[in-house]
């Protein structure tokens, strides 16, 4: 019979392995279970045996068209009710609308996260085509205006993203430290950031840091639209989200 740690520590091994399980999800809508046991590196009677309890909890479904696995309806509400009372998302929404309806652009909310950014809060365009309907709310810092925006004030983003390398999104990504050093200059020097197709082909951004009053990014406003109607009005929209995050840093008393 086991002794009680190996039970324990049995049962922190299969939370650690359906969280591994969720976070595959992260890129892609839907999984079989032999794909998901190549990533995880498990069996696939382990994995069966995992989705079948995380599908009981509504964390995950299976789609009866597909016999493929996705997430489940509980983690959407959870995940609304997380973004529903976190502060800055709160506190920043009336800005990001009055934005939007300034500007028309799609209107993105990002935080850094390690070397990466996440986007708390995306606004779609009120005109025309929605925009990064597919994209992920996390991206590598350097392949957007919010992540340079944001890095170009915070070392330690900075510093992770360089230690974890400059993955290639586009063919207009980053792709060395030097070129990412220098466009963080360029922010620094100018007060925002631009991306000019970086992360996806066709679309460009301008963003502003919010900073608090030691000077360090705690997250970045950035507009998002069609590249050739941004880098058209770049400093007005420059301008305007500089406007935004300096509002919401005096908002939040940072």
């Amino acid at each position: 019979m086991p002794s009680p740690r190996n039970g324990t520590d049995g049962g922190l091994r299969s939370v650690l392995a359906a969280l591994d399980l969720l976070d595959c999800f992260a890129s892609a809508d839907e999984l079989g279970v032999s794909e998901i046991a190549r990533r995880l590196g498990l069996a696939k009677s382990t994995v069966h045996r995992l989705l079948t309890t995380l599908c009981a909890r509504g964390l995950a479904e299976k789609n009866p068209h597909t016999s493929r696995y996705r997430l489940g309806f509980r983690l959407y509400e959870l995940g609304q009710l997380a973004i529903s009372r976190f502060e800055l998302r709160q506190a920043a929404l009336p800005l990001l609308e009055e934005l939007r309806e300034r500007t028309g652009c799609t209107i993105h909310l990002a935080i850094p996260d390690g070397a990466d950014i996440v986007y708390v809060e995306r606004l779609q365009t009120l005109r025309g085509m929605r925009l990064m309907t597919n994209v992920s709310r996390r991206l590598p810092a350097h392949c957007t205006s919010s992540g340079k925006a944001i890095a170009a004030f915070d070392p330690a983003v900075a510093q992770a993203r360089r230690a974890a390398g400059f993955p290639q999104l586009t063919s207009c990504s980053i792709r060395s430290a030097a070129d990412y050093d220098r466009e963080l200059e360029a922010v620094r020097r100018t007060g925002y950031a631009v991306n000019h197709d970086e992360a996806l082909v066709g679309l460009s951004s301008v963003a502003a840091p919010v900073r608090d009053h030691e000077g360090r990014a705690r997250a970045a406003i950035s507009l998002v639209g069609l590249s050739r109607e941004i880098e058209s009005a770049i400093e007005r929209n420059a301008r305007l989200a500089q406007a935004a995050a300096n509002k919401l840093a005096r908002t939040l008393c940072l």
